[in-house]
């Protein structure tokens, strides 16, 4: 897929430290992604070198971004992991294709006589949230239509799948990767119900090493992961809190809440300013002005 200028121009580039998730990184690497595919789809590719990686690292719409985005022969496949209940999840999977699709076509002309072939979309949304959902749950886009009458003209169809530890028992038979990444996940959060997220994550880590459990990829990354893990189960929580409040109160304004409670955080875990502005996209001297306004 051709990587288009008009595209990167009109879109900001993506702050992909503060966007990544454990998930995004297990599986950005073709290996495991490639065991996800087949486990998914009950095939038996063997040559991870077969996908095609084509995330849009700088498609930022409105904060959003797609996770996970490959081609396979003729297909195009949007993977999308989700720690907290959306359903927009087929909105945004609209925009998302639509940038690949323009990037796809950037030199061919649309006004031809000739058809222009695209690749067939499919979307796939992973959770691994707290509320109770379903192993399979169907997404669509039609069900965001207001006073729709009869069959849509436009319909997007995402596949949402429980990979909590205890679901969808048969696909986590057939990848590895993904069950041992519940089962991280699980630990994790046993833990945080008993300490301090920091020393959570680290419990978790240690004993994942220990038994077996994603050894080489935590062992590579354990800093970044632990820093990912913190931000992304912190982050939960927040989205969690904030749907609450706007359950309660109607209407949503809190993001900057959740944003300061960010950087609240990293501060008490002793972050360097340095890297606290890499991870939420802000200057060192907004981090340094947010130091000084809550000294005083």
């Amino acid at each position: 897929m051709k990587k288009g200028t008009q595209v990167s121009e009109k879109i900001p580039a993506a702050n992909r430290q503060y966007k990544d998730t454990v998930f995004r990184m297990l599986f950005s690497e073709k290996e495991n992604l490639l065991s996800l595919y087949n486990a998914v789809t009950g095939k038996a590719y063997q040559n991870a070198d077969d996908l095609k990686i084509v995330t849009l690292e700088n498609a930022i719409y409105m904060g959003m971004k797609n996770d996970l985005a490959f081609m396979l022969e003729t297909n195009i496949y949007l993977y999308e992991h989700q720690s907290t209940l959306n359903p927009n999840i087929p909105l945004r999977d609209l925009i998302y294709i639509g940038i690949e699709y323009q990037q796809y076509v950037d030199d061919k002309s649309l006004y031809s006589s000739r058809l222009q072939k695209i690749p067939a979309p499919k979307f796939m949304v992973f959770y691994n949230g707290t509320d109770a959902v379903d192993d399979r749950v169907e997404l669509r886009l039609s069900n965001a239509y207001e006073h729709l009458a009869g069959e849509p003209d436009l319909e997007l169809k995402a596949l949402m799948l429980n990979v909590n530890e205890g679901h969808n028992k048969e696909l986590m038979e057939q990848c590895q990767t993904l069950k041992e990444y519940a089962i991280y996940v699980a630990r994790v959060r046993k833990y945080t119900s008993e300490m301090n997220l920091n020393d959570a994550v680290a419990r978790a880590i240690d004993e994942c090493i220990k038994e077996g459990i994603l050894v080489e990829f935590l062992r590579k990354n354990r800093s970044e992961v632990k820093m990912v893990s913190i931000l992304e189960y912190d982050k939960e929580w927040e989205e969690k809190k904030l749907r609450k409040a706007e359950y309660e109160a109607g209407k949503s304004d809190g993001i900057e809440i959740a944003e300061e409670r960010m950087i609240h955080n990293m501060i008490k875990l002793d972050f360097p300013i340095e890297k606290i502005a890499e991870v939420t996209g802000k200057s060192p001297l907004e981090i340094e002005q947010y130091l000084q306004s809550n000294r005083q």
